[in-house]
């Protein structure tokens, strides 16, 4: 059974377990981020990593020099801190983390192929900082 993340941020924040579901609600890095449509679930584009970038916590992912990564979402950048970029590595060469969506710098990478205009501004939520 899949969970929509409405119901297990609902059934965290009540204290409510839920087999295999587990984790921990970190600091968010934002409060506005960029999508090409209202759910972020849509590729805004591919872009390859210049460098390699080891993740300092679960809120991100792990890169490797020349990977590929589909970007869905970009985080709006507010005073001090950088400017990240969610998405999901691509790619046979490193099949660990195909799937897993996390943020990384978005001056570590370059798009290479853009899908569509990341042009909807949306709140971002708890959920979007929720490490398994």
């Amino acid at each position: 059974m899949i969970l929509s993340t409405d119901l297990v941020l609902l059934l965290l924040c009540l204290g409510v377990t839920y087999p295999g579901v587990t984790g921990i609600f970190m600091d968010k890095l934002a409060s506005k981020k960029l999508c090409a449509d209202k759910e972020c679930v849509f590729a805004i584009s591919l872009a390859r990593a210049e460098d390699d970038y080891n993740a300092p916590d679960c809120r991100f992912i792990n890169l490797k020099k020349g990977q590929l990564i589909y970007i869905y979402s970009k985080l709006v950048k507010e005073r001090d801190a950088g400017e990240f970029w969610a998405g999901s590595v691509y790619g046979e060469q490193y099949e660990d983390q195909m799937g897993t969506v996390g943020y990384f710098p978005s001056s570590l990478v370059s798009e290479q192929q853009v899908y569509q205009e990341a042009n909807k501004t949306i709140p971002t939520t708890a959920i979007d900082f929720f490490c398994e």
